[in-house]
């Protein structure tokens, strides 16, 4: 496997506790700026742009653009992963032809359904679907989270205790430049810094199990 780096390390923030959110200030990160939007002939399919993985086994994962008026961007669409898929799976929703090692992004997400699991988030330095960064806002559990996921095992970085309501609208931001991670939800921020991948990668929306969310207007900047 070529693409990442792996160090071992003990994480800042520590695993399974809160952290503070204000720790370390967001950088500034150039670059070129992507934008991805939707449109109504790719409405019930995966935009041509996308691609769908899954980290785990099992039927799920199913991801599609759906009408949603109340979306923010005014385009009555969103991109929606819509299947129960298992407990142990993680949806993955990855731009194809775009690499970033330093990045900002910045998503709108609305958690819809999920008895298991709620909510969703933003992936990037992805090498494939065992090994990438993701942040998450989980509504069931009223958390902030950020993890790595090193062949296919996913683990806690740092976490952040934030009430969002489920089936609105919150925007979430992700900058990331060397080591340093910094992700706010909604004015909530949560920082770590982790140098397990090190190289540029794909960028992309994340849920767990049978989290069903709609995601609107995806943007990044950075470098590779």
């Amino acid at each position: 496997m070529t693409g990442f780096g792996i160090a071992v390390f003990s994480p800042c923030c520590g695993c399974g506790q809160n952290a503070d959110p204000t720790h370390h200030s967001a950088p500034v990160v150039e670059g070129e700026t992507h934008k991805w939007t939707f449109s109504a002939d790719e409405v019930d399919n995966v935009p041509s742009s996308w691609e769908v993985a899954q980290t785990g086994k099992g039927e799920g994962s199913v991801w599609k653009v759906v009408a949603d008026e109340s979306a923010p961007s005014m385009s009555g669409l969103a991109l929606a992963q819509t299947a129960e898929s298992p407990r142990s799976m993680f949806n993955l929703c990855v731009v194809k032809d775009v690499r970033f090692r330093d990045v900002q992004l910045t998503v709108a997400f609305k958690a819809v359904a999920g008895s298991v699991d709620q909510g969703g988030g933003l992936v990037w330095r992805y090498v494939d679907a065992n090994h990438y960064y993701v942040c998450r806002f989980n509504p069931l559990e009223d958390n902030l989270r950020i993890y790595k996921v090193i062949v296919g095992k996913r683990t806690q970085l740092a976490s952040v205790d934030v009430e969002l309501a489920a089936n609105q609208w919150h925007t979430l931001t992700v900058t990331t430049q060397g080591d340093l991670i910094v992700c706010d939800v909604d004015s909530t921020q949560l920082s770590v810094r982790d140098a397990a991948l090190t190289d540029a990668g794909r960028i992309g929306l994340w849920t767990k199990a049978d989290a069903q969310t709609h995601f609107d207007t995806l943007t990044a900047t950075g470098t590779n």
